[in-house]
């Protein structure tokens, strides 16, 4: 029989034979939501049904200065406007999520995945809804315990939340620039991929580059898709940026999203521990950005 996941309407052919008895739920392996097989049947809503997956969407691309740290956290900071609880985990040596949010974490990611402290003393609560897995310098002692293992390196991030997923809607990962055994967890954990480029030719080679090395783990996470491309410092009033957008409208109009313009309170709002939508609700950053939300919500409704 065919099924298709009611989030992103992908059709699983499933052979009705090797369905178990009394098993009347699957998971979408493009977008991880769980739906049911039957939906003639009367059945408990998703949001009600415990252990509900959440979805884990990374926010990645191996070039840097393209908007990928501030496009997690007005991402994450949306969706839990939206009523949804996220998880931000930022993956960055930098530590830069933490900063944009105003907080100050005591540890992050790197002490939940050596055990030091239980997971409720590392995730801070930054808004209503939305909670931080900070990242930071002691990062790159995580990067060389990835590389010191024998075995299953490329699992350390997935073993290390696995366990927290059930408490969150939306679990949102920042990675880092470049290409290195952090980065690979995070494609290892992550079911979507949000990959902000920014309008200009060098982004857009970094693109093509990037989808090749995601390529060779799809090879072994068929469920890792990439979902979204969103287009970032779009200025009308230069030529070149248009140019490149319609390059990227060609090739990947199936998964672009609407461009966030360019806005320089995008820029200032960190500073004041701001997200978009606090620090200038009505400029054109914000909406662009609550535009994406409703788009990967797949709820137009949105803040209207």
């Amino acid at each position: 029989m065919v099924v298709t996941c009611p989030n992103c309407k992908k059709q699983h052919d499933i052979d009705e034979k090797r369905i178990p008895v009394n098993v009347k739920v699957a998971r979408c392996r493009a977008c991880g939501q769980r739906f049911s097989l039957y939906p003639s049947e009367k059945t408990d809503s998703p949001d009600q049904r415990p252990g509900k997956a959440p979805r884990k969407i990374g926010v990645t691309l191996s070039k840097g200065g393209v908007g990928k740290t501030t496009t997690a956290v007005n991402l994450a900071a949306g969706l839990a406007l939206a009523g949804k609880k996220v998880l931000l985990v930022d993956t960055d040596t930098q530590g830069q999520d933490s900063y944009m949010l105003g907080t100050k974490p005591k540890a992050g990611l790197t002490e939940l995945v050596a055990g030091e402290l239980a997971p409720e003393e590392i995730i801070t609560l930054a808004r209503e809804g939305l909670w931080i897995l900070a990242g930071g310098k002691s990062l790159a002692g995580l990067k060389r315990l990835i590389d010191r293992k024998d075995f299953g390196g490329e699992l350390t991030l997935t073993e290390a939340l696995a366990p927290l997923e059930d408490q969150y809607d939306y679990i949102i990962v920042d990675t880092s620039p470049g290409w290195d055994p952090l980065t690979v967890n995070v494609l290892f954990y992550i079911e979507e991929i949000l990959t902000p480029v920014s309008l200009e030719v060098m982004a857009l080679h970094g693109l093509l580059e990037f989808l090749k090395s995601v390529s060779t783990i799809q090879r072994y996470r068929k469920e890792l898709a990439l979902r979204y491309i969103l287009p970032t410092f779009l200025d009308y009033r230069v030529k070149h940026p248009t140019d490149i957008l319609g390059k990227l409208e060609k090739l990947y109009s199936h998964m672009l999203c609407t461009p966030i313009r360019y806005n320089v309170t995008l820029s200032e709002a960190p500073g004041y521990g701001q997200t978009i939508y606090e620090f200038a609700p009505g400029s054109n950053g914000a909406e662009d950005y609550r535009e994406l939300i409703r788009k990967v919500a797949d709820d137009p409704s949105l803040f209207q």
